[in-house]
């Protein structure tokens, strides 16, 4: 995932976080790749891109976990394409992903708040 291609702008995600990204954008309905990434770049606000050598083997990864399935189907525009769908297995994990990610984030955002002088012995 980066912002705009410029390397001085990449952002690393901590392992786990484009699965959890995926589950969390599949809970919206079904979508194909090209359609989960759009939707992460724009609800992102451009901040992330998730390119394909990233998303499809997420996406197989969380299809042997059972987390997600996929069907072949027709596209608005007559192209075969494969759609991801969440199972009941992927919103279960979901919840428990999303209380991981944001007792992370908290514990981040107090380190983040802290000032030099709260933070010396």
């Amino acid at each position: 995932m980066t912002d705009r291609g410029d390397p001085l702008a990449r952002i690393e995600l901590l392992q786990g976080t484009l699965d959890l990204i995926i589950l969390q954008s599949l809970r919206w309905g079904p979508c194909h790749g090209y359609g989960l990434a759009r939707l992460i770049q724009s609800t992102s606000k451009d901040v992330l891109r998730v390119n394909t050598g990233s998303l499809y083997p997420a996406l197989q990864r969380l299809e042997q976990k059972r987390w997600i399935e996929a069907e072949w189907v027709v596209s608005d525009r007559g192209q075969r394409v494969r759609e991801y769908r969440l199972t009941d297995a992927g919103r279960k994990h979901l919840v428990v992903e999303r209380r991981r990610w944001e007792t992370l984030s908290d514990a981040m955002a107090r380190i983040l708040a802290l000032r030099p002088e709260e933070g010396e012995a």
